[in-house]
């Protein structure tokens, strides 16, 4: 039972992580697109690039939850013996 609690911890620790990161770029996109707001064609450049970096961002943070709720999964019927 052990492995599966360092399992699910793991799992936690590294969800944080990663919408951590996801919160941090999109803050970072958000002040770049803020700052070149009164220049016209970088702030079209730099809102464009705000969109995309959302869009690929929360793409990659989704894939990668999803890919450690796989992890926990096979670590909760490794120990609980569970065949779903």
């Amino acid at each position: 039972m052990s492995d599966y609690r360092a399992v699910q911890s793991a799992v936690r620790v590294e969800k944080f992580r990663i919408w951590f990161a996801w919160a941090t770029g999109n803050v970072i996109m958000f002040f770049l697109a803020r700052g070149t707001q009164h220049v016209h064609i970088v702030s079209a450049v730099t809102q464009v690039l705000f969109v995309v970096a959302f869009l690929l961002l929360t793409f990659t943070a989704v894939r990668m939850s999803n890919a450690l709720n796989r992890k926990a999964t096979a670590a909760r019927r490794e120990v609980l013996g569970d065949d779903l």
